[in-house]
């Protein structure tokens, strides 16, 4: 009976002090006006639930269910939260899965920007290197270049000379021929005296040698196994070509202008370049072949076979280029022998409505052309004027097909050494 009794007090007991209590469940309403609840234990009470960890409380066999009514609408509100759920986690992985793809990608192009980055320092690091070896050789190598200057102080001073002459005359003719009429016959002549003495002087320099055969196809007196020796020679041999049709053009230069047009002169002035080109070509073959086919030092069947063989072989690149220069030679042959005139004759009418003034050379006009593009020119002027243009310099019509080089009285600048 008192057993009942203590029971039954405990029993009020507990109840009282759970109605005092904070309520341990509230309802939170959905912010959608949904019947889902949302449980807020308080910290209290769940040190006091069973299982919760706690080995103060006193333990239980009671399980104390607590009924939750819902409404039809909480399944699928529940279903909502689950698909919520899964999508996040989806996400979650998705997104999870994208960084570490990201990631990937970011160590590949590190990776690739490390390597280039190690090329990159290897490259400028034997680039210090080779500075670094200029620098601590740059006094040897100057003393062996003051070695090789002191040397060969004859040839290398013979070699500026030579180059100095040609760029100076070469000015010079292309000068003259641009003033026509207003040319100077005696500087004309002092180019022509001046390009024979400095041909002489280097003949005369260099007589133990006997350069002046080699313009004659014939052996000049130097070592034909020595390689230094042979391109001297072939390097003296172009310049003296060179001077010598340069002269000739200086001879047209002194031609009076009754005797021949300017038109005529750039037919020759062409001619003359396209001739020497050629002969500047076949000019060093005798040297470079005895050079290639002489080998003293091997055997002497496989010596003289290796020689034949690329004296062949040098002999077959000649003819190739040979073949080249003749296409060239044969179109010049055309327009020397041909009579082609810039446009036609103008009438005192046409040149009286044009003003009586050349619009190139500002002056009266002399032998007048008419163009097809209704224009009038001085025929000295337009043919100048179309050895490097093919259209009207007034309007920009295309007058001619083709442009006719070396009419000016231009020499090839080229150095053929071989």
């Amino acid at each position: 009976m008192k057993l009942e009794k203590i029971g039954t007090y405990s029993e009020s007991r507990r109840a009282f002090k759970l109605r005092d209590s904070p309520d341990p469940m509230q309802t939170d309403p959905s912010p959608q006006g949904g019947s889902g609840l949302t449980l807020t234990l308080q910290p209290e009470l769940l040190t006091r639930m069973p299982g919760a960890g706690s080995s103060s409380g006193p333990e239980t066999d009671e399980d104390v269910r607590v009924p939750i009514g819902s409404s039809p609408g909480s399944t699928s509100g529940r279903g909502a939260t689950s698909r919520r759920l899964r999508a996040a986690s989806h996400s979650h992985s998705h997104s999870h899965g994208h960084r570490h793809t990201h990631s990937h990608e970011h160590e590949s192009d590190s990776g690739e920007a490390n390597l280039e980055s190690g090329e990159s320092s290897s490259s400028l690091s034997e680039l210090r290197y080779l500075l670094r070896w200029l620098k601590k050789s740059l006094p040897f190598i100057v003393i062996l270049c003051a070695k090789l200057v002191i040397q060969h102080a004859l040839g290398l001073a013979v070699a500026v000379g030579l180059f100095t002459t040609f760029m100076y005359v070469n000015k010079s003719i292309q000068t003259q021929v641009f003033l026509h009429d207003r040319r100077t016959k005696l500087h004309c002549a002092w180019l022509l005296l001046f390009l024979t003495s400095s041909s002489l002087l280097v003949f005369y320099t260099f007589h133990t040698q006997s350069l002046y055969r080699c313009l004659i196809f014939a052996n000049a007196t130097i070592d034909s196994q020595n390689f230094w020796e042979v391109l001297w020679c072939v390097g003296v041999t172009n310049f003296i070509l060179k001077f010598f049709f340069m002269g000739l053009k200086c001879l047209i230069l002194l031609i009076p202008s009754p005797l021949m047009t300017y038109r005529r002169r750039g037919q020759w002035y062409m001619l003359i370049e396209e001739v020497g080109q050629l002969y500047q070509v076949i000019a060093p073959v005798p040297l470079w072949f005895r050079y290639l086919v002489s080998y003293n030092e091997m055997d002497t069947s496989v010596g003289l076979t290796l020689g034949i063989l690329l004296a062949l072989l040098y002999l077959i690149m000649k003819l190739l280029a040979l073949y080249g220069l003749s296409g060239s030679l044969q179109k010049t042959l055309r327009t020397f022998f041909s009579s082609e005139v810039n446009g036609a004759s103008a009438s005192p009418a046409q040149v009286r409505e044009a003003g009586d003034i050349c619009p190139i050379c500002q002056a009266d006009f002399k032998q007048p052309r008419f163009l097809v593009c209704q224009h009038i020119f001085c025929e000295e002027c337009i043919a100048q004027w179309l050895n490097q243009e093919r259209t009207c310099p007034l309007c920009r019509t295309v007058i001619t097909d083709k442009v006719h080089k070396w009419k000016d009285g231009a020499t090839s600048a080229y150095f053929q050494i071989y």
